[in-house]
């Protein structure tokens, strides 16, 4: 259904998640002028009826004022975009960020745009390459004036109450959160709780892929073992000996479990796709939301030590300790003469 205030929305950037929040757009009702270094991402949104920029000078001209432009950009492009983008708009446009930007960068950002009469908008925006079909969650920072006036668009970009059950204890009639967006404060909000959120996403990852690691492992009593001074023996292998499918395990734990979750309808989904996992090698980027929250929890003085487990596993997971890992190996040579096991 058409929304009843269908505006129209320019986008920066046009990957995996850029495309599609123009796509959900779209089918609501609202106009959107796309730009993107890649001209055929251009031309395929052109085809399903919006309308193509060749530059961001083209990009602003085709926007009517007041103009909103939401950038979909990874973290490390965004303040050279900015700096391209931001002469060829004017007082009363507002610039929306919907990338994972840290959440410092938008008080700074807001602040110099204020001096020209540019509103800024952080929106955390979560959902992957499903929120087409799903929506987005939408954690949003500015100015309340700017934000009520994008209502339109956050409300079409978001889930909406769908057939999830309310919260059987809320009492609130208020609020935008049961549709699947907030405002969560002024700049820089929005980020904050989208950072906090990766975060919490590291800690749920790493629980699940260990959990599923111990269980693959069940039949450590079955393996032979090298007796020697360098190995620690296996104490009760009579204990470990289960062949114990995997992929199985991540699909029963869908249906009723307490840690049932759409990490882990995904990681069944993977799991049916390729039951060894083969096609990849178990290197773990971290795009920095999780380096932030660890640093606004020290600032704090917040335990968060799950958190900033997961963060270092994923530093494990890129060889990023190899060197310490030698370091160890040549001071237990010195002091105890213990030879190197070799892979």
């Amino acid at each position: 259904m058409a929304t009843d205030r269908p505006m129209q929305l320019g986008m920066i950037g046009l990957g995996r998640m850029g495309a599609n929040l123009v796509r959900r757009l779209m089918r609501d009702g609202h106009r959107c002028v796309v730009y993107d270094v890649d001209a055929d991402a251009i031309r395929q949104l052109e085809a399903e009826g919006a309308t193509g920029a060749t530059s961001l000078q083209d990009f602003a001209a085709k926007l009517d004022p007041p103009r909103a432009a939401w950038l979909m950009l990874p973290t490390a492009i965004v303040d050279a975009t900015l700096t391209q983008l931001v002469p060829l708009l004017a007082p009363g446009d507002t610039i929306i960020d919907g990338g994972n930007s840290y959440y410092r960068d938008d008080i700074t950002r807001a602040k110099q745009l204020a001096t020209q009469g540019i509103h800024y908008v952080d929106c955390g925006t979560s959902g992957g390459v499903w929120g087409l079909e799903r929506g987005y969650c939408l954690m949003i920072g500015g100015q309340v004036e700017a934000v009520n006036h994008l209502d339109p668009i956050f409300k079409t970009i978001a889930p909406g109450k769908g057939d999830v059950e309310p919260t059987p204890s809320r009492t609130r009639t208020d609020g935008t959160a049961p549709e699947g967006y907030l405002h969560c404060g002024p700049n820089g909000a929005g980020h904050f709780v989208k950072m906090v959120h990766n975060g919490v996403e590291y800690g749920m990852m790493a629980a699940i892929a260990e959990g599923l690691s111990v269980i693959k492992h069940a039949d450590a009593g079955k393996q032979t073992r090298t007796v020697d001074a360098e190995t620690t023996p296996l104490r009760d292998p009579e204990a470990y000996q289960y062949d114990i499918d995997v992929g199985e395990v991540a699909e029963v734990w869908r249906r009723g479990s307490v840690v049932g979750s759409w990490l882990v309808d995904l990681t069944a989904d993977a799991f049916a796709r390729s039951p060894e996992l083969d096609d990849f090698t178990g290197r773990v980027s971290d795009s920095g939301e999780g380096r932030w929250t660890v640093l606004a929890a020290l600032d704090e003085g917040v335990p968060a030590s799950v958190i900033t487990t997961a963060l270092y596993e994923r530093f494990e997971s890129r060889q990023l300790g190899e060197f310490t890992d030698r370091i160890l190996s040549a001071m237990r040579s010195e002091f105890g003469g213990h030879a190197e096991k070799k892979p």
